[in-house]
């Protein structure tokens, strides 16, 4: 997203309601918040971006992100009374997620394309969609927390630690930041479910969406299907380097990695701890072996400024991952090293690493190099 492109917030007349742009999806989440604006004095606009193509006959998008997941949004929006709008997205889907997501894992690389869905196209293009409609702000269902600061605007992470977002929102332009509303940063799941069951809102049980929307099943059958494979020998490190088994092919594994490696005839656990496009080779060796202590990332965007950039950070290299100690150091351009104070489990190339200040989201960047193996 061009950053430039973004005009400053509107302040409305103060006889006129703040207009925003409700980003929903049929969920229990975006609804609850639709109609907490609603409640809130806003005069709110709906809206659902279609990623989903006129064929769907794999079966991916059934559940989120679908005609009948727009359906669903339609029928809240209908009845808390607002206006309804479907904006088609399938171009910009298929150029910034479908495209490099094969790639991406044909090179050795785990990518993270929810990262770079958020940055250009629900929050990044949105908000211009939002501002063509004379919306001064866009809201959405994510568990973040919106704290206007001394500087500006910053996003911390949602009250409800198993639902918090923030990790998939690293990489907006900060520049957006002062548009968005997060209405249920400071609630727990469970707490939107009842919010839902006390307005009679009809998706209130509604099952959560996970995992990729246009992935059918999972990662692994959908690159099987879409990539050939190439075999190639698995080595062990404990081994010498000896090959003790044969792969499918690279892009079918990812680091930490235990299961499906054919190498059920060993007594010995092992996971993968490196793959090698080069040579077409995968290569395991014990849990011990899948630590590393220090990493560099590229790509690297900050939602703070350069001077509130501190030395000491709490950073994540997964989803579902505490925040850990660790020491940040800008190393060039838009790249950073991370050194931790423990050893972190399955560091990944192409995954996203994320660094906060206490509850804070300061920013983040693609891993695309490791240390040496802490083991």
């Amino acid at each position: 997203m061009d950053a430039r492109a973004v005009r400053p917030p509107t302040t409305p007349h103060s006889s006129e309601r703040p207009r925003v742009l409700a980003a929903m999806s049929g969920g229990v989440d975006s609804s609850v918040a639709t109609a907490m604006l609603v409640e809130q004095g806003f005069e709110v606009l709906g809206a659902m971006l279609r990623f989903w193509p006129d064929d769907r006959a794999d079966g991916a998008f059934d559940l989120c992100c679908s005609p009948d997941a727009a359906f669903d949004a339609r029928r809240i929006a209908d009845k808390i009374e607002v206006p309804f709008y479907l904006l088609d997205a399938r171009e910009q889907f298929q150029q910034v997620v479908i495209d490099p997501f094969m790639p991406s894992y044909a090179h050795g690389r785990t990518p993270n394309p929810c990262v770079w869905c958020n940055r250009e196209i629900k929050f990044g293009d949105t908000v211009a969609r939002a501002q063509r409609l004379g919306c001064s702000f866009v809201a959405t269902g994510h568990f973040v927390r919106r704290v206007d600061g001394e500087h500006g605007v910053e996003l911390h992470r949602g009250l409800d630690d198993d639902k918090d977002q923030t990790y998939f929102l690293w990489a907006l332009p900060r520049a957006i930041l002062p548009y968005l509303l997060f209405p249920l940063g400071d609630m727990t799941k469970a707490e939107v479910r009842r919010q839902a069951v006390e307005r009679g809102l009809s998706v209130a049980w509604k099952r959560s969406s996970s995992g990729l929307c246009f992935v059918p099943t999972t990662v692994r059958a959908y690159l099987e299907e879409r990539l050939e494979a190439r075999p190639g020998p698995v080595i062990d490190v404990s081994q010498d380097g000896a090959v003790v088994g044969e792969h499918r092919g690279v892009a079918f594994y990812t680091i930490g990695q235990k299961k499906g490696l054919g190498l059920w005839k060993s007594h010995l656990e092992r996971f993968v701890i490196d793959l090698e496009p080069d040579t077409n080779t995968v290569v395991v060796g014990p849990r011990a072996s899948c630590f590393w202590r220090e990493l560099e990332a590229d790509q690297v965007n900050l939602l703070c400024a350069e001077e509130e950039l501190p030395a000491r950070v709490l950073a994540q290299v997964r989803y579902r991952q505490a925040p850990q100690p660790a020491q940040l150091e800008r190393v060039g351009p838009g790249r950073v090293r991370l050194r931790f104070d423990e050893p972190q489990f399955a560091v990944t190339l192409g995954q996203s690493t994320v660094f906060y200040e206490g509850e804070r989201l300061l920013g983040g960047g693609v891993i695309q190099a490791r240390g040496d193996a802490a083991a």
